[in-house]
């Protein structure tokens, strides 16, 4: 059975429509990271370093106790569909847009700044947008 993907490659998810700020936050961390803080930090501690599916599966198995270098585990849980981090909330509630290179590798891009108004308007590259928090 082949493994599914979270990927993208040569892609910009631009922040959600419904986003609630005009400029990106760093989220919040609490005695528990949540979802956004530990995506935050793995993609902001290795700009370009790591894939969509490296920052998903190692934030699932930080908040389960499994060790994230874990080929097995990684193979079960990419073994059904993912997420992809158009759901994360870094696009959806904290303003950041991610790029991801021809390799599939993501950086995190503040929405105020000059690098993602060129990212969202370059043609060379595909677009999307983070999910919206609520139906339109």
């Amino acid at each position: 059975m082949a493994a599914h993907t979270t990927n993208y490659r040569t892609t910009f998810i631009e922040v959600a429509e419904d986003c609630p700020v005009d400029h990106a936050e760093e989220p919040p961390t609490g005695e528990k990271p949540t979802i956004a803080a530990l995506h935050y930090r793995l993609i902001a501690e290795q700009p370009y370093g790591r894939t969509s599916d490296d920052v998903i599966f190692t934030t699932h198995a930080l908040r389960q106790g499994i060790d994230p270098d874990d080929a097995a585990a990684r193979e079960a849980f990419f073994a059904k569909g993912q997420p992809c981090l158009r759901s994360s909330p870094l696009g959806k509630r904290y303003g950041w847009g991610l790029d991801h290179d021809e390799e599939g590798r993501v950086a995190l891009v503040p929405r105020e700044s000059e690098d993602y108004t060129l990212r969202a308007a370059d043609p060379a590259v595909a677009h999307t947008r983070a999910m919206r928090s609520r139906r339109a």
